[in-house]
């Protein structure tokens, strides 16, 4: 058994609602810090009203005891606050049909997801389709970050670029190899390591918003004392490069996906590009990290390095151009309120992503009834391997 999830629950329903098993019995759980994990996905610069609005706490229904896993699901629920003004328009029983959508917004759900679905009201798309189903995921992220931390796994990210903006890459390469990347990341605004482009990245945005258009951009997640070996070369979709790519893929607003040096690597010759091993007497080491830490799908032992791509939220303040599927006249499309950017909150999204995928491939490998078992075959195994 590995671990697995399900999440529920639409953008202005009464909450969002979790379940995770899997996960080893008696492993301690420190619920400020799976809460910290929510607060900091609200934050960042450039993020819409509702970010004020909400403040995500977890309530946990099962699987824990006095702060321990039962090894049993760990279900548990996130209550919207906005709520009470949406009780009629989204009832489960009689309600009012009000605010229909017939307009769809290009670059969202509401086309393909009403076609699909037979649905005249698209309300019924964007509720699910919205981000806010990100606030569950980095909840079951955080359940698994706690299993990380308890094997000193440690899962950092920071933002690469906004819109043209870019970090100097000299400057944050060396700062995210620090032990506390992560807290200096969180400290800016756009979770930029570069404190200059931090403010460049802040001035594009509120130029976006005052034009009322919106911006993505690129973030870095570094996995760190990742041990080797999780994953495997056997099958498709046993390749942990494969799995972490789909996890972060399924992120709202996610379009590209690089591992290690990524789409940089078809400049170079083979003689460059690979990652060479040298032994100094003892220990194996690398010279460079092109291959972002997996080869053949499976952890190699270097930190593994992801970027992702996200594209600028499609939901403009300066609606861009629709045709309304009722009436079939051309009309400006649909708008929801939305944030300028969501970039940084993004990554926090990212490290949860990639937290369920490396939980889940460290208990296929070592195994997960309970915590204690879990140690022991870590522990063997590294005095095999010799790490």
């Amino acid at each position: 058994m590995k671990i697995r999830f399900l999440t529920a629950g639409e953008s202005h329903g009464p909450g969002l609602a979790g379940i995770i098993e899997g996960m080893p019995a008696n492993l301690p759980v420190d619920l400020k810090r799976v809460n910290h994990e929510l607060y900091r996905r609200q934050q960042g610069y450039g993020r819409g009203g509702r970010m004020k609005m909400e403040r995500d706490q977890v309530e946990v229904l099962s699987g824990i005891r006095f702060n321990k896993t039962l090894g049993s699901p760990i279900s548990f629920i996130l209550r919207n606050k906005d709520w009470a003004n949406w009780t009629e328009i989204m009832s489960q029983g009689e309600g009012k049909e009000e605010r229909v959508i017939t307009r769809p917004r290009p670059g969202h759900a509401d086309l393909p997801g009403a076609l699909k679905y037979d649905f005249d009201d698209m309300r019924n798309v964007l509720e699910r389709s919205s981000a806010r189903e990100t606030a569950m995921r980095v909840a079951v992220g955080a359940f698994c970050k706690e299993l990380l931390y308890h094997f000193e796994i440690q899962i950092v990210s920071h933002v690469l670029q906004i819109g043209p903006v870019k970090a100097n890459m000299d400057v944050v390469q060396e700062m995210a190899l620090r032990e506390d990347a992560l807290l200096k990341a969180d400290e800016s605004p756009v979770r930029c390591l570069d404190p200059q482009a931090s403010q460049e990245m802040m001035a594009f945005i509120r130029r976006a918003k005052k034009e009322g258009d919106t911006a993505g951009g690129v973030i870095q997640i570094i996995a760190k004392k990742v041990p080797p070996g999780l994953g495997s070369h056997v099958h498709w979709d046993r390749k942990l490069d494969g799995q972490l790519a789909a996890a972060l893929m399924s992120i709202q607003a996610v379009k590209g996906v690089e591992i290690g040096l990524g789409f940089k690597g078809a400049q170079l010759p083979g003689s460059q590009f690979h990652d060479e091993m040298f032994y100094d007497g003892s220990k194996l080491y690398r010279n460079r990290n092109n291959a972002g830490g997996i080869e053949g799908g499976m952890s190699n032992g270097e930190d593994i390095v992801i970027q992702i791509f996200m594209k600028p939220i499609p939901t403009l303040m300066k609606p861009l151009h629709s045709v309304d599927l009722k009436t079939k006249e051309n009309f400006l499309a649909h708008k929801e309120r939305s944030d300028v950017t969501a970039v940084p909150a993004c990554a926090v999204v990212a490290e949860a992503a990639v937290a369920q995928v490396l939980a889940d491939a460290f208990c296929e490998k070592f195994g997960n009834d309970t915590i204690t078992d879990m140690e022991s075959a870590f522990n063997r195994y590294k005095e095999r391997i010799k790490l």
